[in-house]
């Protein structure tokens, strides 16, 4: 902490902050220690001259944390403020990231895959009927809860999410080149469809190991996201069920529109979203029609996209010219 700003958060809190830790230039998240219980939490301190000029969006962010309570999103415990910094004390995550474990799996089964998207479909439908989108979901931003192999996922990072209001309609370009939906990269009017289009994007990453949009020039990777163009290549997704392609078909779908993908680079650095470095870049019942209502449904009205071979998918074997795994740069602190 700040030399003249005393101990509040190990007064106000009763926890003990690791000694030498100094807020970085946005945010550092922090390891905290409940003293009358030994509980375990991770304090997201701020510093308030970071804040000037972004008010409204760190009070957006605690009231949609303040809002929600399901067990696979990350929750809010408590906040304090100091003189100089806003203390935000998150419910402890230890597992690490989905993109982590994509790395170190290798590959993941359509029934790995399956549960974890099942769980985040839950959360994010319990999202959507409270009014609220999520607009930056990636495998960065899923944790896992603990290390252990049936660890449930988290979603976490709330900092780009809104909530709906009557009559209230999105078009704020925002999000992670690589999972943002086509309408936001258009700059058009968009729904809590996006989210449903980011999950169909980590659901496609999980069974192959790479992304469905990559090239090192903005300009082609917005293209292909506009038009919606990828492709299950074969023979990597040969052994994938059907059933699992027509679940991502149906949540990334769209009209294909014109569009000067040009100027979309332009505007997404303009808004430092992030650059090509960035390329990161179950059946459905035959009454479901994604594609038509481009909704996320409850987990229950889904089939499992589980393939009675498991289709295994492996990473890392030779392909054509993508990355045998997401590759991530971090455009700033959260």
């Amino acid at each position: 902490m700040d030399d003249e700003e005393p101990d509040f958060v190990s007064e106000s809190l009763g926890v003990v902050l690791p000694p030498a830790q100094v807020c970085g230039a946005f945010s550092e998240v922090v390891l905290a220690e409940e003293k009358a219980t030994g509980k375990l939490f991770a304090v997201k301190c701020i510093p308030k001259k970071a804040l000037k000029g972004k008010e409204s969006s760190i009070e957006n962010e605690i009231a949609v944390l303040r809002k929600i309570k399901h067990e696979n999103i990350v929750a809010l415990e408590d906040i304090y403020e100091s003189p100089n910094h806003l203390y935000l004390v998150m419910q402890l995550v230890s597992g690490g990231e989905l993109f982590d474990r994509i790395v170190e799996k290798g590959f993941y089964t359509e029934k790995d895959a399956s549960t974890l998207i099942r769980q985040v479909l839950d959360a994010v439908y319990y999202l959507h009927r409270m009014g609220i989108v999520h607009r930056d979901l990636k495998p960065e931003n899923l944790l896992y809860y603990s290390q252990d192999e049936e660890s449930k996922i988290m979603i976490s990072d709330f900092g780009l999410s809104k909530m709906e209001g009557k009559g209230d309609v999105m078009s704020t370009a925002c999000g992670t080149p690589g999972y943002v939906a086509p309408e936001v990269l258009a700059q058009k009017p968009y729904s809590k469809a996006v989210d449903c289009w980011s999950i169909g994007v980590i659901a496609y990453i999980l069974l192959c190991g790479y992304p469905p949009f990559y090239d090192e020039n903005d300009s082609k990777l917005f293209e292909q996201i506009l038009k919606a163009e990828y492709e299950f290549d074969s023979p990597y997704w040969d052994d994938i069920s059907d059933s699992a392609k027509d679940f991502i078909r149906n949540l990334m779908e769209k009209d294909p529109q014109a569009f000067n993908a040009t100027a979309v680079v332009r505007h997404m650095r303009k808004l430092h979203l992030g650059s090509s470095l960035d390329s990161s870049n179950a059946s459905v019942s035959s009454s479901l029609s994604l594609a038509s209502q481009k909704d996320c449904l409850a987990p229950s009205t889904l089939c499992s996209f589980i393939s009675s071979s498991s289709g295994v998918s492996a990473v890392g074997a030779e392909r054509r010219p993508r990355p045998t795994t997401v590759t991530t740069v971090h455009s700033g602190s959260k």
